[in-house]
């Protein structure tokens, strides 16, 4: 936690936003093997140590927590942290995690039902005044969530590539979307579902901000981002490795400016670096004192 912290302070006034996962055990699979932190008790230390960066959950997996539950606990972060809490929900798919923790891991379809009855539940307590909501896997009675959001109003993000319900979810719900580990060209198409997304519902598609996630495997020289190439190929195996790379930042610092403009031209409004520590020093610096301003006076 302490090294956590320390990555924290030092990103905070750097970047625009600082999030975390919400895994019980690694990905990709480990055993359960690699030190891991609950999000909940996490965010809440990272929203006490930062100051300026936006917070946010890249997503909460709620079928792990009672989503009235989870309302309050997203309460108190935002407190915390000033009113700049923005977390994401999803549906969740790590499968070792749920069995190994005595969660049922049931059809995708029922994991999307979960999580739209958790959004029900959760929009309406952020929204203030008392919620009653009862669907097939969760309900609440007059339910209410005092105090409020510190500013008012609680940004929601959905993630996720699904064709159908995630951009749907995304679209009633949220002012954000987020999507993991993809390349350029399938992020435009994925855009495009969430336009339509949109659309179908009358709502305007620049209303909800984009997002997506590259694993960080940048290299300070050409040497260490050749080695980075390889680990993701030892972290990931062969079948993985292609697609975790092509939503990856590789290379060096000028490399990494090229890729990050093509996200942009590609529709994000964001890029999120994700960071897995230990992290190359020497990377993270050249990203931070090179890659970050210029990508400021880059795109604004």
């Amino acid at each position: 936690m302490a090294d956590l912290i320390e990555l924290w302070q030092q990103l905070d006034g750097v970047v625009d936003w600082i999030s975390v996962w919400d895994h019980l055990y690694e990905a990709p699979p480990n055993g359960g093997t690699t030190a891991h932190f609950e999000a909940v008790a996490t965010l809440g230390a990272l929203a006490s140590v930062t100051t300026s960066a936006r917070i946010g959950c890249l997503m909460f997996c709620v079928p792990f927590r009672n989503p009235a539950l989870l309302a309050k606990a997203c309460i108190a972060i935002d407190h915390i942290s000033g009113g700049r809490f923005e977390p994401g929900f999803g549906a969740g798919w790590h499968k070792p995690e749920f069995s190994a923790h005595g969660y049922d891991f049931p059809s995708l379809a029922v994991r999307f039902d979960i999580l739209g009855d958790g959004m029900e539940i959760i929009s309406g307590m952020f929204a203030g005044g008392a919620t009653t909501y009862s669907g097939e896997h969760s309900r609440v009675n007059e339910v209410t969530c005092v105090p409020g959001p510190a500013n008012g109003s609680m940004p929601m993000w959905a993630g996720g590539r699904g064709p159908k319900r995630t951009p749907a979810i995304a679209a009633r719900y949220c002012t954000g979307w987020n999507v993991p580990y993809v390349g350029p060209d399938e992020y435009v198409q994925l855009n495009q579902q969430i336009d339509r997304a949109c659309d179908a519902i009358g709502r305007n598609p620049a209303t909800l901000e984009r997002s997506v996630n590259l694993a960080f495997h940048m290299g300070a020289t050409r040497e260490t981002a050749d080695h980075e190439l390889k680990r993701i190929v030892d972290q990931w195996g062969p079948e993985m490795a292609e697609r975790v790379t092509a939503g990856a930042l590789t290379g060096t610092t000028e490399d990494a400016l090229e890729q990050i403009a093509r996200y942009r031209d590609a529709g994000a409004d964001m890029v999120n670096i994700a960071l897995r520590l230990p992290v190359d020093d020497d990377a993270l610096d050249s990203y931070l004192e090179q890659v970050v301003p210029a990508a400021y006076a880059a795109f604004g």
